[in-house]
């Protein structure tokens, strides 16, 4: 039998809506080959055997509510851990790490862009196997790893034991940023994905107010009653136990889908399925699929995402590890600079709630998103251009740089909004994180020990960063507005025809007409 005889075939046995929608063109006839491969959320819906599923005004608000106080709590406490155990390296700095490990030169700059190293080379691995296995179990053994590497940092004696260390770290938190953007696509609508992505993620601001405070105290304590080890090596001990606590809580809380989740009886696990069909693009895929990869690598929208990891995160790099040196620059002791950094995290918080707010609520996510690019902007100059002396005016300039997150918070977002098809999502996600990996090596390495105090080639080059974020979110917003209409166009034919449970064939974004961008 001949190849195009058996697509006659397999087409006879498929759904009248879908065969009537492949015929007219509606669909395109590669879908096809994907029609037996389709989402988890098909498993769930085959024992109803056609039966109506309502869902109700009131249902849907008690479902989002139960499910935001099961995921959301130890979500955030997670992420902002994530920050902390980043930047432990930055309050170690001024701790007496770099007497007590022998760093010299380009040392240090290099001991914070390591992490991104381990993170870099599994990155994909990293999200593949979150396709694969078990999302929430997977994502759990990952956080307890990462608690125990960061632990094993106290044990640091030289340059080369902290490398390692460094670079393990970064492969144990790999799976986290991505695994949460695949969670929040998982239980939430669109509509909803934007304020919970910058809910959890603006738990960094929280985890650099709660670390600068643990590590003043920490500083401040010891010089004054003195301690069996090093301060720095405490609050590496501090972060790492506690990560690992957290960790075995999130096995225990965060399910892999809804179709495990203790908190729901089985009736409300259907519904909190169909409260999401709208998104267009299920709940999950565990079958890696050629064809969604080589769209991902040929999707404009995929590279203008990965533009912006990698110009955004060279100035995130930079100020994330040096942030403590900043502002003893700006003429504090090294223990206050601890203290004064933690506004910056109220700052971040409260910019990226408000955006994330608003995003949702006007329908304009981008747009709104690039307030913090243009604050921090104003922030950086503020720090290049006030008189040495001005030690307040320059340390309110970098409150201001933290507002910067809210467009890759954005975007971020728009991976689990904007991103079909469960290998294609999985697949974006690397690449924007592998771009967020590159940023974080290149940034560091601005802030060049010959330019102290003022580090001002670091900032031009922060502030240029900014302005071309700018542009690149503004393509986006103009991108997706185009494909929108396309797709509008698509619908409003008179031979259009939608395809029976299409929202969980795991179609990609450009293949399924009814899906819609979200701006």
């Amino acid at each position: 039998m001949s190849g195009t005889e058996k697509s006659y075939d397999a087409e006879k046995d498929l759904p009248g809506p879908l065969s009537d929608a492949i015929r007219n063109g509606s669909l395109d006839k590669s879908v096809l080959q994907n029609a037996g491969d389709g989402d988890e959320a098909l498993k769930a819906f085959a024992s109803h055997q056609g039966e109506v599923i309502e869902l109700d005004e009131a249902t849907n608000k008690r479902l989002l509510r139960k499910i935001d106080w099961n995921l959301m709590p130890v979500m955030c406490i997670v992420y902002g851990l994530n920050y902390l155990d980043k930047t432990t390296l930055s309050y170690a700095s001024v701790m007496g790490l770099r007497v007590d490990t022998n760093l010299t030169g380009n040392n240090y700059q290099w001991l914070s862009s390591m992490f991104y190293f381990g993170y870099l080379a599994w990155e994909y691995p990293t999200n593949r196997l979150l396709q694969r296995l078990p999302l929430g179990k997977y994502s759990a053994a990952n956080i307890i790893l990462w608690g125990a590497t960061l632990c094993t940092f106290a044990a640091v004696s030289d340059f080369g034991g902290g490398v390692a260390v460094r670079f393990f770290l970064g492969v144990t938190e790999a799976a986290v940023t991505p695994g949460f953007a695949l969670l929040t696509s998982q239980w939430y609508t669109k509509k909803e994905q934007g304020s919970r992505t910058s809910i959890w993620f603006s738990f960094n601001g929280f985890a650099q107010i709660f670390g600068g405070l643990v590590a003043y105290g920490i500083a401040k304590g010891t010089r004054i009653h003195g301690s069996a080890i090093e301060p720095w090596k405490i609050i590496f001990l501090v972060t790492g136990c506690l990560t690992i606590c957290v960790g075995a809580i999130f096995f225990w809380v965060i399910p892999d889908s809804q179709l495990n989740a203790r908190f729901l009886s089985k009736e409300d696990r259907i519904l909190a399925i169909e409260r999401v069909r709208c998104n267009q693009q299920g709940i999950g895929n565990k079958h890696f699929k050629m064809y969604q990869l080589k769209e991902a690598l040929v999707d404009p929208l995929t590279w203008a995402f990965v533009f912006y990891a990698l110009v955004a995160d060279i100035p995130n790099g930079g100020i994330s590890n040096f942030f403590s040196q900043l502002i003893t620059s700006f003429g504090y002791t090294a223990e206050e600079s601890l203290l004064y950094g933690t506004p910056g995290g109220a700052v971040e918080v409260i910019a990226l709630l408000v955006c994330g707010y608003l995003g949702d609520k006007f329908g304009h996510r981008l747009l709104i998103s690039t307030s913090g690019l243009w604050i921090s902007t104003l922030g950086m100059l503020l720090i290049v251009c006030l008189p040495l002396d001005n030690n307040i005016g320059r340390l309110f300039g970098y409150y201001l740089t933290q507002a910067s997150p809210t467009p890759f918070v954005a975007l971020l977002s728009l991976i689990s909004t904007n991103v079909a098809g469960w290998t294609k999502k999985t697949t974006v996600a690397a690449l924007y994180l592998i771009a967020y990996c590159v940023g974080n090596i290149i940034g560091p390495q601005t802030f060049r020990p010959a330019d102290a105090p003022r580090y001002i080639p670091a900032c031009i080059v922060i502030i240029v960063c900014y302005l071309l974020c700018i542009v690149d979110i503004v393509f986006i917003y103009w991108y997706c507005k185009r494909q929108n209409s396309k797709r509008a166009d698509i619908r409003a034919s008179p031979d259009y025809v939608k395809a029976e449970n299409q929202e969980w064939l795991d179609l990609t974004d450009r293949e399924n007409p009814e899906f819609v961008y979200t701006l």
